[in-house]
């Protein structure tokens, strides 16, 4: 079943996030009164764990360098609620899917039977070992199909990515060091961009390539190892696995129909430009 969580991710994962990348989306959050950039996405994707500190975004976003955060957290609370950000950022998906899919595929049976199919599937997640799921699973559902078919993804998203820390955590990399053994796999960031997005220096970012290179999963050239694409290999299955709980809570045949709706979706809002040239949304996540 590894292999099925990893198909329906890969299909899913554009139509939620799709948020990070559309100008709506920080349109809506500074209106609240936060600040451009990466305020909004920090305070954005943890506002539903109420007014956190900078310590826990950054031991749940993992991959983060916990000085980028601490910039903008807990700052962002003293400009806008919580829950003016969690009203903010639906406003945004509503917008965002309108306009990447179209009123009236929004308002399609299809849209309302993926809906109701990924929210079944979410059903099947399981809060324990997964903070920010947990925390995005005590919202309560939107009653537009549309956004209901985003919340559910989103619920699905995070389940992944608690599930993916621990596999990262268990194979014994730091936040730094997965984002680094990620980036050398050639599937995600370009090393330049995942530094300047996660807010790590040069200094800091070749330090932790020399003590990678020292447990052998690197080499002198940066690149991964044998034993370092086998690690690599293995968090991804671990990941996989950690994530069939809603798949087989929905079953066989359901999963594939969600998939197949899910893709018809994903390819219709890459297509009206969801996210920018070179970005493959399913690569960026926690490392």
């Amino acid at each position: 079943m590894g292999d099925v969580a990893f198909r329906l991710h890969r299909v899913l994962d554009p139509l939620h996030a799709m948020i990070y990348f559309a100008p709506e989306t920080e349109d809506k959050l500074t209106a609240t009164g936060l600040r451009p950039g990466r305020m909004c996405y920090f305070a954005g994707r943890s506002a539903a764990f109420g007014a956190i500190g900078a310590g826990g975004v950054a031991a749940t976003f993992y991959n983060f360098n916990p000085e980028l955060v601490a910039r903008h957290i807990p700052r962002a609370w003293t400009l806008a609620t919580p829950a003016e950000v969690l009203a903010a950022r639906l406003e945004a998906a509503d917008t965002v899917l309108r306009r990447l899919l179209g009123d009236e595929v929004v308002a399609s049976a299809e849209v309302a039977e993926a809906a109701e199919l990924a929210r079944e599937a979410a059903g099947g997640c399981t809060p324990e070992g997964r903070p920010l799921y947990a925390a995005h699973a005590d919202l309560p559902y939107p009653a537009e199909p549309h956004l209901a078919l985003w919340h559910a993804i989103t619920l699905l998203r995070e389940f992944r990515g608690d599930g993916h820390i621990a596999a990262l955590i268990e194979h014994g990399l730091s936040g730094l060091g997965a984002l680094v053994t990620h980036t050398a796999t050639g599937k995600g960031f370009q090393a330049a961009a995942a530094r300047l997005t996660r807010g790590w220096s040069d200094e800091q970012w070749d330090a932790e390539v020399a003590a990678l290179g020292e447990r052998g999963l690197m080499d002198t050239e940066g690149e991964l190892t044998g034993k370092g694409h086998e690690l690599r290999a293995d968090i991804e299955r671990v990941t996989n696995q950690a994530a069939i709980g809603p798949w087989t809570h929905l079953g066989a045949d359901k999963t594939e129909r969600l998939h197949d709706l899910g893709r018809e979706l994903s390819r219709t809002a890459v297509s009206a430009g969801a996210f920018p040239s070179g970005v493959f949304a399913a690569g960026a996540g926690r490392g």
